[in-house]
This record gives C-alpha cells, structure tokens and sequence, in this order.
C-alpha cells in the first residue's frame, strides 16, 4: 500500500465514541481509500509529561525521549506513518490529559529543526475529529491545528469533523459523512504530496459514497456490542 495512516483517539472506555469512530475511520480507510492502517488509544499507554527539557537548553530536546515510558515506542509508529488522525472526546474545549501529553511530547520531533535540521513531523498530513455532548469542537480542533500546523505538519481541505450532541453520533449522517471525507482528504493530501495522485476534487458526497460510509459506521457499531454483549 502507498498510504500509511495512524489513527490516534483518546476514550477511556473501549466502548466509548472515540474508540468506536476511530474503527469506523480504520475500517473507511482500508475498505474505501486502501491504505495501511494502525489504531491506537493514548488511554492503553503510559505517557508521562513532557518535562521541558527544550526549555533548558534547545539541544537537549532530540530523539529518543530521556523520558522512559510508551511514548519511545510510539514515535516509532508516528516516524513510519505518512499522516495521523486525531480522534478526541470534548473535555472543556480541549483534549484529554493523555492526548495533551502525546501531543507535547511531539516537541522532540518539531525540535529537530534545531537537533537535525529538518522537524521530522514535516510533510506529514493531518486530520481531526471531535466527539461531545455539548460545545467545545471547533475550539478542540483548531487548537489541534494551530499545533500540528506549527510542527510542520500539513492540513488538507475537509480535515475536520465534530458531533456536539448527546444522541449517538453513529445515527449523525452528515457527521459520518463528514469523518469519511477527513479520511479521504487526509489520503488524497498524502497522495498529492508523494505525486502519486492529482485530486479532480476533495470532498465527496454521492448517495453511493454516503450510503456505503453509514452502512461501515453502523456495522462497525455493531460488531462492538455484539463483543461487549
């Protein structure tokens, strides 16, 4: 496959929103845009604060982390990806404890540009989903942009999706539509990016792509409580 993805959310229960569009994001990318895909949930490892190591001295911030935990193994699997979905529940505006400690500890890649020269997140492409009960997405994902983008990190068009409701985001057509096109448009941006693909357009919306993404995002559902059951 041409296309590496890692899909990152942050759920503390297996059964939660963000674990539950993060398969639906994994399933629309291998089955729709066929690409290589690893999940993970910042909430299954151990990932310590940054300690501001870069605000000593700006040489000390490099890979590999001093800190020991998951993380020196996770920047392996950031290292080999061509692009990362951020997919988070809405704590307060913004992300979980976890996620924000993922995201700093992503100053060692960013700090390269002092250490190598080049910060090893550049040419990279992401994308953002945002699940909660109430307001809080828009702010979460343009805090996220701010950040992935000041790391180098390109931004397609489409690249956000967000469900502010306390019914099932599953049963949200237009926000499954529009979490499948952040799939989509992340991919088309790696595409673009390596000239392996010129898109003729970006966001797509056809009763045939809209009817086959709700059709995954429902079985998907599924699948993970007839498990739980």
């Amino acid at each position: 496959m041409d296309v590496k993805l890692l899909v990152v959310s942050a759920s503390p229960r297996v059964y939660g929103n963000s674990r539950i569009v993060a398969r639906i994001v994994s399933r629309i990318a291998r089955d729709i845009e066929n690409t290589d895909v690893y999940e993970l949930d910042v909430f299954d490892y151990r990932i310590e604060p940054c300690i501001g190591c870069v605000s000593d001295d700006v040489k000390l911030c490099r890979f590999p982390c001093v800190v020991d935990d998951d993380m020196n193994k996770l920047y392996r699997l950031i290292m080999d990806s061509d692009g990362i979905i951020f997919i988070s529940p809405i704590y307060w505006y913004s992300v979980p404890g976890p996620l924000k400690n993922f995201i700093d500890r992503l100053t060692i890649f960013e700090n390269a540009i002092f250490t190598e020269g080049r910060s090893r997140l550049e040419g990279k492409v992401a994308g953002f989903i945002a699940i909660g009960n109430d307001t809080g997405g828009i702010a979460l994902i343009q805090n996220l942009m701010a950040i992935m983008n000041s790391m180098g990190i390109a931004i397609p068009p489409w690249a956000l999706a967000y469900h502010e409701s306390e019914g099932n985001p599953i049963e949200n057509e237009n926000f499954i539509l529009d979490v499948a096109n952040v799939v989509r448009c992340v991919v088309l941006m790696i595409k673009t990016l390596k000239s392996l693909e010129r898109p003729g357009y970006w966001y797509r919306a056809d009763r045939e792509y809209r009817d086959r993404v709700i059709d995954i995002a429902r079985q998907v559902y599924r699948e993970i409580f007839d498990r739980l059951s």
